[in-house]
């Protein structure tokens, strides 16, 4: 934490995370639906620049053009709703919010969800509120199911609507080439198409959950599956024909991340990785070589 030219300044990494796998059990009474999945946090991240200003309110600011820099943001609306649950007069003080975005945005990777988890580590930490990582998961869930898990980060079983987390074990570290082809899905019709009693094909949870804590990577590849596939791929193909070539290209596997349309492929080592990266930039623009995390991270 340092002192800006108007008060204490924090710039945080937002992490971006992918799905091992993803699961939907049932429908819930509420609408939303019951989930099971397992979420990785990945070194791709976006920077989050705070600084408390003697001007009142909220100010965002992006290095984009077309991300909304008001309380159509998620991390302006994490920002209100701290400020107001722990007491905080934005009408006496200000914050400043800057988004050094390098996610790509509705990717299936979490991107918002990162940025307003950031936004409330760190006012956590400027306004001195001294909130646990427990309390601050319970003022974002009503802001976004990923929010929680973007707090946490690492290796997790994510159950519920995804509130209910359970921190997994990562033997071994991989590299992740992500491809992000040049569509746009939305999460809300994926999930509305979804037909459960017509999925034939599911992740193996637990065994996915021992794959990974044994580093055992062929077990971990026929275990990984992300039902939403089954409506994402016949509305994009292009993300099931991504799919085949990063196996192509050395992948152990390749899965869709949330409700797409990122695909991504995991490599044991950085040179495999790369190499696929290199061919992959020639037909895509958004192309990232990145790598794992712990939570400790």
């Amino acid at each position: 934490m340092t002192n800006g030219l108007h008060g204490p300044t924090l710039t945080l990494k937002a992490h971006a995370k992918i799905n091992l796998s993803l699961d939907v059990l049932h429908k819930r009474r509420d609408g939303y639906h019951h989930l099971c999945m397992i979420m990785q946090e990945i070194s791709l991240h976006d920077e989050v620049h705070l600084k408390l200003t003697p001007v009142p309110g909220i100010r965002l600011t992006t290095n984009t053009g077309f991300l909304p820099v008001d309380e159509g943001n998620i991390a302006w609306k994490a920002a209100e709703r701290l400020a107001r649950g722990a007491g905080v007069s934005l009408e006496k003080q200000g914050v400043a919010i800057h988004i050094d975005k390098q996610i790509p945005v509705a990717a299936g990777l979490a991107g918002g969800s990162a940025d307003a988890a950031a936004v409330l580590k760190g006012l956590n930490a400027l306004w001195r509120l001294g909130l646990s990582l427990e309390e601050l998961q319970l003022i974002s869930l009503p802001l976004g199911a990923d929010i929680p898990y973007c707090l946490m980060g690492g290796t997790a079983l994510a159950e519920g609507i995804g509130e209910r987390l359970t921190p997994l074990t990562l033997a071994k570290p991989f590299w992740v080439v992500l491809v992000k082809p040049p569509v746009s899905v939305s999460t809300r019709e994926v999930y509305e198409a979804l037909k459960l009693d017509e999925i034939e094909e599911r992740p193996d949870t637990l065994a996915l959950i021992e794959a990974l804590a044994q580093a055992d990577s062929p077990t971990m590849a026929g275990a990984m599956a992300n039902v939403l596939e089954t409506v994402t791929i016949p509305l994009v193909p292009e993300i099931g024909e991504l799919k085949r070539r990063l196996l192509a290209f050395n992948a152990t596997a390749s899965l869709m991340s949330g409700s797409g349309p990122t695909v991504f492929g995991l490599f044991k080592d950085q040179e495999k990785a790369r190499a696929a990266g290199e061919k992959l930039k020639r037909l895509y623009r958004e192309v990232h070589v990145v790598h794992t995390l712990r939570r400790s991270q």
